[in-house]
Formats: C-alpha cells, structure tokens, sequence
C-alpha cells in the first residue's frame, strides 16, 4: 500500500534547520500572515527554539528573555555535573548527608520519583554514576573503550533508585549512598512546562517551544494548529506527520543522537538501570501527551521496556499515544496514535527507500503501511 501523503504546508528551509539541527521534529510555519517572533536560545545542551505568533514584537522579545533567563536557572540548578544546586545534592549525598534544597527542585525530585514509580523503574534519573561510566554525563560524544563490565555490574548492584530519597520539608536525604542524580531524562520537559505556564500568565497564547526537537504547543497559529515530522532515526527524513492540538507536547528520545561507538558497534546513552548496558531493541520512541515532564521520561522508559513491555509501561504511565521505531525498522503505535499519524511519501529527500512502514497492530491499533 502506498502511504498516504502528508497534508498542509512544509517549512521554509531556514526553519527546517534550525528545528532539525539536534532535534527529532519539525515545526511546520506559517508562511504569511501576522507576525512570527522566533529566537534560539542555547540550554540544556541543546538549541532551544521558541516561537510566538500573532503578538507585537516588543512582547513576543520580552517573553522570550525572561524564558532564557529561567532557562538558564534551571541548567545551573538542575545540572547534575557541574557546580549548582543539584550537584551539592549529589555531594552530600555521597557523603551520607543531608541538604536542604530549594522548593522547585524539592517538587521536581518528587515528580521524578512519581514517574520513576509509575514506569516500574525502567525510567531511573538515580544513575548518574552508571550514565558517567559510559561517558554521557558530557555534552560531546564518549570516546575510547567501552567501560568495564564488572565495573558496570558493581553499579547495577548497589540498585541505585530515586525512590531512596526522603523529604522532611525541603530537607533531602538518601537512603543510599549509591544515588546520583542526572535529571536529563525528564527536566528539559518540566523545564518547558514551566515555559509554557509562564507565556500564558503573560497573555500569550500561540507559541512553540522546541528544545532539540522536544516540543510544547500553545494554542495555534492562527485558523490552523501546529504541524509537526517525526524523524526517520535513520536518516533526515521524516517517517511521520502530524498535528498538534493547543496544549500538547510531542518527546522523543533515540539512540541516534548521543551514542558511544565501538568496533562499528552503535551504544545508544538510553541505559537499561536493570543491566547497566544501552537498550538495543527501540532505536526512537515518541510521545504525545499534555504533559512535558511526563512524555520526557516516557519516551525513555518505552525504550527501556522493548517490544514486548513497552505497551504496558505506556498504560501504567497514563501515556495513550506513543510511537516507537524498534532495531528492524518497524513502527510500533498505540491505537490513538496510529490515529494522529499521516504517513510520509515512500522516497527519501537523499534518494534513499523509505523506512518500512509495517505497523504492528496492538489492542485494536489501524495497521498502517
């Protein structure tokens, strides 16, 4: 069957780079019409896009600097690796001690062991250690030799968790040494969250915050909501499309983008807590939600969780609809993303045949090739 082509208009190809320079999906502009504000930030690692449509320019750039100067609160806060907040947590919890922290980072460690809780462990911001013994607690990719499996199994078996944290107030302890909290897997999502709160307490009500292809809608652009490509993880192309209703986010995460390679061998920076290795059987997996922080670290957990586990992790995490593209290039959906999702044209931009679409049909999913 030949897949159906993507409706509505495509994105200038200045926009295009700069939405798809890191990220997993693109935002598809308008091309006239009112105003389109658009600045790129740098946080978080990673280029932060956010667009405001429809206000007077002076507005659209006062909300854009007050969202990069808390963005930029957030990184030093929250930054597991360098000097902040959270890194003096990791120290005195190393140390067997005590911290008090602030009330933000208080709810956002609570967030996380919800979350955490909700996915049966296979999302787990408590291994830190094992994520530096790869080598991705670092902006640039890992080189060198893969690390040693026995030291590997040694950190796999002091079972670091974020459930072994204990609050008095906003006072944080742990019950095991072992913890060291790396937030990536859900703080780019909470951190947006916050964003976009924050642009509707200031009145603006259609924008587009897109960290690296990690996105949080506001209302639409004008008549039309936005419209968004998922990418193919293995090229630059797109194997999907879809649109975006007012209040929705769209996460990914992929083996793609930070790896370790060795021997010819790809090691994705998704680590399975249970082993302490990379998951081999999920190259990308996608969420669509109406929350950020949940559909980050969903996104990580159904890649955890493989082929045969991934629909009942999704379930216990309160996630409908999700997209997962597993090692043979098979797309694997829930019902009610099999819905949302417009396939692409079967020829790649670079020549290349097309990602397979075989879907496979779960509880009633539409098969989609």
């Amino acid at each position: 069957m030949t897949p159906a082509p993507i409706r509505g208009p495509w994105l200038a190809p200045a926009a295009v780079l700069l939405c798809l320079s890191i990220g997993l999906a693109s935002v598809f502009l308008p091309r006239r019409g009112p105003v389109v504000h658009s600045e790129t930030l740098f946080v978080f690692g990673t280029l932060v896009e956010v667009v405001i449509y429809g206000e007077t320019p002076d507005r659209a750039k006062a909300a854009t600097a007050a969202l990069d100067r808390a963005f930029r609160r957030y990184h030093q806060d929250w930054h597991a690796w360098r000097p902040g907040e959270l890194g003096r947590l990791n120290a005195a919890i190393a140390r067997g001690e005590s911290q008090v922290v602030s009330p933000e980072l208080a709810a956002l460690l609570r967030r996380g062991q919800a979350l955490s809780t909700a996915s049966g462990g296979l999302f787990e911001p408590a291994i830190g250690r094992l994520i530096a013994l790869w080598g991705f607690h670092d902006d640039t990719l890992p080189t060198g030799p893969l690390p040693d499996p026995a030291a590997i199994d040694r950190l796999v078996q002091a079972t670091p968790r974020i459930a072994d944290l204990r609050f008095d107030g906003n006072l944080v302890r742990s019950l095991n040494p072992a913890v060291q909290l790396d937030l990536g897997g859900y703080a780019k999502g909470a951190a947006l969250d916050l964003a976009a709160d924050a642009l509707a307490r200031a009145g603006i009500h259609d924008a587009v915050l897109n960290a690296g292809g990690d996105l949080n809608v506001l209302g639409t652009r004008g008549a039309r909501e936005w419209r968004v490509a998922i990418r193919d993880p293995y090229g630059w192309g797109a194997v999907a499309a879809l649109n975006v209703h007012p209040g929705e986010v769209v996460y990914t995460s992929g083996n793609y983008e930070r790896f370790l390679e060795q021997d010819g061998a790809r090691y994705s920076h998704i680590l399975d807590p249970r082993t302490g290795w990379p998951v081999q059987e999920i190259v990308s997996a996608t969420v669509l939600d109406t929350d950020g922080a949940r559909a980050d670290a969903a996104a990580t957990a159904l890649s955890v969780a493989g082929r045969d586990a991934w629909m009942d992790v999704a379930r216990a995490m309160g996630v409908k609809m999700a997209l997962l593209i597993d090692a043979d290039g098979r797309l694997l959906a829930t019902p009610a993303m099999a819905e949302r999702l417009e396939a692409t044209s079967p020829a790649q931009s670079d020549g290349r045949a097309a990602l397979p679409t075989t879907t496979v049909a779960l509880s009633g999913a539409p098969a989609w090739n």
